[in-house]
């Protein structure tokens, strides 16, 4: 079965603080219309000024996904009647775009161009508000050529996309709404469907999902196929038609005739592509050279910028080994375990250097370390203080552990027999019961020394 699927990625950029064609803010009071002007709201007289901040930004994400800059390009009206496009048109680019011809993953970009965001409808019962607090707002949409084959890479190259964004600080994992995209489906003959405004990176790959599975029953039945565009429900995780699908000359394109040619120097985008930051991939190359460390960990840790620049701070301080491990495992486990982000968590390198000098310093176990980082996760404190207040520093003394294995044995006859018996998993249970009568404070090696000296 040939499956082709194109995307169109709408994404907010979150470090302009004005929109992109007046100097309304993007941020700010949320009671619904006060960060508007007659141009963002589309009054008669009214006229649009470039963002030049928003460009620059543009031109950042164009050069970081290998695009050719064009350095002549311009505005255009997209013609539609949609109650959230205050001018009945968009200003956006089509005939000349910003960047072109750009590869991320294998995957060709077709462009990528500016427009504004439109209004947001609010639909309450049987009637619909709309706020044009976010019309306006500067856009960047990246449109790809239909080369993804499957759900799965799809879902790679929004992982990497998500990733290059971050970090060049155009978006931010705190809102998924700064990230909006509309996939095209067409699987075998039937025509190409659009699924418009998926939010986030997982909605895009159940929508596709879903349908794939719907065309396939088309196809297989006598139900006339035709071209049009569905939206996506989260909630339902279906899939809704909402119209037939408009070609680009029924958007009636023209050049917006209140804004200039734009010109961009070479030597202006030499100036932005020198003010880039170190991307993911680079970073992961340099963690590899610098602290021996795996690609594959290099990966984990550098696929979030804050969790990757904390690192850095406590590896500078902490054997890089140990710094590895913990990012690479324990932080990760608790972060999932409790859905949150590093940047939500908010635990500092202060924190972290305190709690791995500990267990560096085998002041205390692996499994005190492990429990006070779930306790961290839930209230900050300092390691040092806790681990004093509850006297949980290691017990390495072989006269208080010889204590606590007698006790064990004594306790589990039965362990102990099937252990002599040859079950030396019954070493491991014995073990546990001494790890638990310490609070987990024990040293393990002596523990397990100690335990087979005597049980032998």
């Amino acid at each position: 079965m040939k499956i082709m699927i194109g995307t169109e990625h709408h994404v907010q950029l979150e470090n302009c603080k004005s929109k992109l064609f007046c100097s309304c803010p993007t941020l700010g009071p949320e009671e619904p219309n006060t960060r508007t002007c007659p141009t963002c709201l589309g009054l008669p007289g009214s006229k649009p000024s470039l963002n030049k901040k928003a460009l620059t930004e543009a031109i950042k994400v164009a050069l970081a996904l290998n695009c050719k800059i064009n350095k002549e390009f311009f505005f255009s009206r997209k013609t539609y009647f949609y109650n959230d496009l205050p001018n009945s048109f968009q200003i956006t680019q089509y005939e000349l775009p910003l960047a072109v011809n750009g590869k991320l993953n294998n995957i060709r970009i077709r462009r990528i161009h500016l427009e504004e965001d439109p209004g947001k409808l609010i639909h309450e019962e049987n009637h619909t508000l709309i706020d044009y607090n976010r019309s306006g707002t500067p856009l960047i949409e990246i449109v790809t050529e239909p080369d993804f084959t499957s759900q799965e890479q799809l879902r790679l190259f929004l992982q990497k996309l998500t990733i290059i964004l971050e970090y060049l600080g155009v978006y931010s994992r705190k809102s998924e709404a700064s990230l909006r995209t509309d996939v095209n489906v067409n699987i075998e003959n039937h025509p190409k469907v659009e699924i418009k405004n998926i939010t986030g990176i997982i909605d895009p790959i159940k929508a596709i999902e879903c349908e794939i599975q719907r065309q396939s029953k088309i196809i297989k039945s006598d139900e006339k196929k035709v071209q049009h565009t569905r939206i996506w429900n989260p909630e339902a995780k279906i899939t809704t038609e909402v119209r037939t699908k408009e070609t680009e000359e029924d958007y009636g394109y023209i050049t917006e005739p209140n804004l200039t040619k734009i010109e961009v120097s070479e030597k202006e985008i030499k100036e932005i592509k020198g003010s880039l930051p170190e991307l993911a991939e680079e970073k992961t190359k340099r963690f590899i050279k610098i602290y021996r460390m795996k690609e594959n960990d290099a990966e984990v840790i550098t696929s979030d910028l804050i969790l990757s620049n904390l690192f850095e701070k406590v590896a500078n301080k902490i054997d890089h080994n140990l710094a590895t491990r913990w990012f690479v495992r324990e932080i990760p486990k608790v972060l999932n375990y409790n859905k949150i982000t590093i940047e939500k968590w908010g635990i500092t390198e202060k924190r972290l250097i305190e709690l791995l000098d500990l267990l560096q310093k085998n002041k205390i176990t692996e499994t005190t370390a492990q429990k006070i980082l779930e306790k961290l996760s839930q209230k900050l404190f300092s390691p040092k203080e806790y681990i004093k207040k509850e006297n949980l520093e290691i017990l390495s003394g072989t006269t208080d552990i010889e204590k606590l294995c007698d006790e064990a044995i004594k306790e589990n006859p039965k362990a102990v027999q099937d252990y002599k018996s040859g079950n030396n998993v019954s070493l491991n249970y014995i073990f546990g019961q001494v790890m638990r009568k310490s609070k987990g404070t024990a040293d393990p090696y002596q523990v397990k020394k100690i335990l087979e000296k005597k049980l032998k």
